[in-house]
């Protein structure tokens, strides 16, 4: 109940007192986060051309483009959509992997020449859309990102210290053990989870902070309280901050030092927010009284939805070529040669974060992470459980205690196919869980704290005890309701066909999500893969009789197929089966060894599917499982690998 209190709590009734207090208490931040590296950050005709979509010719879609902020400023990069503020804004992060396209010009720190491994060591990028753990609570997911980010040097009381900095500089002290918020458990308000975006790549010491529109999606108030903390930590700690954003409110804008003002990707204004109102004068276009500069200004060179498209784009170039023509941008254009000049005869830029960890300790991290996620969130495999649970039940009383006579033979064959590829076919439910680790990776990945290695060896680890539970859990209600093979021996191989069905299913799932993050699509995909193996494995259509193509080009790469292969096996190879009696003498439906004594020997029913039983070949299928597992998480690493974003 005390969660969902604090949950409740909205940041726009906090006293503005109380910011201050917690401004005070907070931003007396360790030495870490004060920037002494990074004195100016700018660029030089900066320009983006791609390929137009339709006419297939080349579109300029920023155009020569100069900036220069210095440390304890923030800049806002503000246009209507489409403007290329976005665009801007990844170039100078140099997250351009994604970006078909040429891009020209030079991006400087201390008027040195940098590139993506020099910018990526001092910097951070919050992205426009939350990618957090939901489960985790605020002070978790600081504290994970600390440990993803700091070496072994530092000690767990100092990492705690510095995590309780960053929670008390940015005014989250009341929702540190509120959990970030699922789909199933409210949490943090769009404010609180914004500034935790903020504080948790804070906690990586970056000299410079890009951010994606952080007031996207926020009311004026949030919007407010959420930029005037980064605001406070910026100037405190010297700290070079570069955000777009749409359309502030009138408070919000106010706490920008610079605006670059952009529209179909030309400058239209860069310089101090104060000195707007003289410069717009002096070009005739003068600001009216009580109206928000941000709008205005952003109705200024929006040609869109004009009626007047002509009139329109005509105000546009005249704007953007006022500012070509102005001091300003002369004055500009000297500064940023000058100091290109002076750093380029300077010392290099030191990195200001600490050194990356081993793959070893970065995947100890995420294991512990996942665990946490694994048992709090019930989406991640309590849904399976349950799920599993009640087909078991289902399942061992729809098979209830079947004899062992040829009457049964097809039932017994009927539930060890449903019930193999039932478990494979619901490993879906696990989409969303993975898609959610998916984008928080993405989002960690691209500021430098791990790569594909740890989070393939994490995301592969957490699932092994809970798949194994599940199996068992599967096994010992149905197993011994339905009455199959009842021997010991029988029912650890069942075991044991299950869990490499549900490690194999899984693998399938992060593989088909690491190609496609997206649910629907994941979901679908999945589904279709899981369908196809389920008419390929050898029940539907014995491997005798299978058309060639489908047996050769999918069925020996087909879990399933070896799935039921060696459950059949398992069932069959040793257990004898009770002919029908007639006057006529015993009728059996598959002829054996036994017939004269009115039984049938359960090879029988594997020579008719045409499978053999002998411990090498079980063998050699569960080395198969094994082989299709590994292949799977490694076509998954592989994928992240070469998937940028």
């Amino acid at each position: 109940m005390a969660t969902q209190d604090l949950t409740l709590s909205s940041d726009s009734s906090k006293d503005p007192s109380d910011i201050a207090k917690d401004l005070e208490k907070g931003l007396e931040l360790s030495r870490h986060l004060t920037n002494s590296a990074v004195s100016t950050f700018s660029w030089s005709d900066v320009g983006v051309v791609v390929k137009d979509r339709k006419t297939k010719q080349p579109l300029q879609i920023l155009t020569s483009s100069y900036g220069s902020v210095k440390a304890g400023s923030i800049l806002a990069l503000m246009g209507p959509s489409g403007s290329g503020k976005t665009t801007l804004l990844n170039v100078l992060a140099h997250r351009t992997s994604s970006m078909k396209g040429e891009i020209q010009g030079k991006i400087m720190m201390n008027g040195r020449p940098t590139n993506a491994s020099a910018v990526q060591q001092v910097s951070t990028y919050v992205e426009q859309e939350d990618a957090m753990i939901g489960i985790l609570t605020l002070r978790e997911t600081i504290d994970f990102a600390a440990r993803l980010s700091v070496n072994g040097k530092m000690s767990k009381r100092e990492r705690l210290a510095r995590v309780n900095e960053l929670i008390e500089s940015f005014g989250l002290q009341r929702q540190a053990d509120t959990i970030v918020g699922t789909p199933l458990r409210k949490g943090l308000s769009g404010g609180q989870k914004r500034r935790l975006s903020v504080a948790s790549q804070l906690v990586t010491s970056p000299r410079v902070v890009f951010l994606d529109e952080p007031t996207s999606g926020l009311d004026s108030a949030a919007s407010f309280e959420c930029m005037n903390y980064i605001k406070q930590v910026a100037k405190q700690h010297n700290l070079i901050v570069i955000a777009s954003i749409h359309q502030p409110s009138t408070t919000t804008f106010q706490l920008f030092d610079q605006l670059m003002l952009l529209s179909e990707g030309r400058t239209c204004y860069f310089g101090p927010v104060s000195n707007i109102e003289k410069y717009f004068e002096r070009i005739r276009r003068p600001l009216p009284l009580h109206i928000n500069p941000a709008e205005y200004l952003l109705d200024l060179v929006n040609s869109d939805f004009s009626h007047t498209a002509g009139a329109a784009e005509g105000s546009l170039r005249y704007i953007q070529d006022a500012w070509t023509a102005s001091e300003d941008y002369k004055a500009l254009e000297v500064a940023i040669t000058t100091s290109t000049a002076l750093g380029t005869a300077g010392p290099p830029i030191s990195s200001a974060r600490t050194s990356s960890k081993n793959v070893v300790t970065v995947s100890w991290v995420l294991l512990h992470r996942n665990f946490i996620k694994s048992y709090r969130d019930f989406i991640a495999y309590g849904t399976r459980i349950a799920m599993y649970f009640g087909l078991a039940i289902m399942m061992g009383t729809v098979w209830l205690r079947l004899s062992f006579s040829q009457t049964s033979i097809q039932p017994f064959t009927n539930a060890i196919f449903f019930g193999g590829a039932f478990m494979s076919f619901m490993a879906v439910a696990y989409v969303p869980s993975i898609i959610e680790d998916l984008h928080t990776f993405n989002k960690e990945r691209h500021n430098g704290l791990y790569g594909p290695l740890p989070f393939v060896i994490a995301n592969t680890l957490i699932g092994v005890p809970w798949l194994f539970l599940i199996a068992i859990m599967f096994s010992v209600v149905t197993y011994w309701l339905g009455h199959f093979n009842p021997t010991a021996g029988g029912f650890w191989m069942w075991v044991l066909w299950l869990f490499l069905d549900l490690l194999a299913a899984e693998g399938l799932v992060v593989l088909v999500s690491s190609i496609f993050p997206i649910f629907v699509v994941a979901l679908a995909i999945t589904a279709f893969a899981n369908g196809l193996w389920m008419c390929v494995d050898g029940f539907m259509v014995p491997m005798g009789k299978l058309n060639p193509f489908w047996k050769y080009v999918f069925h020996y790469i087909d879990y399933q197929a070896y799935v039921f292969q060696g459950m059949m096996a398992n069932q069959f190879r040793s257990t004898i089966w009770d002919c029908a009696k007639s006057p006529e003498g015993f009728q059996c439906m598959y002829p054996s060894d036994l017939e004269s004594e009115g039984k049938i020997r359960g090879t029988a029913v594997l020579e008719a599917y045409k499978y053999s039983w002998s411990s090498g070949v079980i063998g050699e299928w569960i080395g198969i499982m094994f082989a299709i597992i590994f292949a799977y998480r490694v076509l998954g690493y592989l994928v992240l690998v070469l998937k940028k974003h």
